[in-house]
């Protein structure tokens, strides 16, 4: 299996776990961000959210929920940022769904998730009403 959170998963590669349940492992990133960035995934895998059924979505955020305060308690985070990069044009290096709970500190100079994007679109009213029935379906 060539899946590197697989490969952690099943215990063939070290991490550095914080929490595991039946479902889920969240542990330490190898590369972070900040000091105490972890990352939640499904014990299954899963390369996309849209991948991910309801019964294994909710026990990932379960397990956000929970390591969230623990983290920012453990290195004096001022909050956290929760993210998830979806598909390869959003940034997902990893094709197996993880959350990201990254500390953030007052003054770390990173800013919100909108400072992302500089050119955001002008969308219409009817534009943004096409977009929201698509998405009803």
């Amino acid at each position: 299996m060539s899946c590197i959170f697989c490969r952690i998963v099943d215990g063939d590669l070290p991490s550095r776990t914080v929490h595991e349940t039946d479902q889920t492992l969240a542990f330490l990133d190898a590369n972070p961000l900040a000091p105490g960035h972890t990352l939640v995934v499904p014990k299954e895998h899963y390369e996309t959210v849209g991948d991910l059924p309801p019964e294994a979505a909710g026990p990932v955020f379960e397990t956000v929920s929970a390591v969230t305060p623990r983290i920012e308690r453990a290195v004096d985070a001022d909050a956290t940022t929760v993210a998830v990069n979806n598909g390869t044009a959003a940034g997902q290096e990893v094709p197996h769904t993880h959350v990201h709970v990254v500390p953030r500190f007052d003054g770390d100079d990173v800013g919100p998730i909108h400072r992302l994007f500089s050119a955001r679109p002008s969308l219409s009213d009817a534009e943004l009403d096409e977009i929201a029935a698509e998405i009803r379906g």
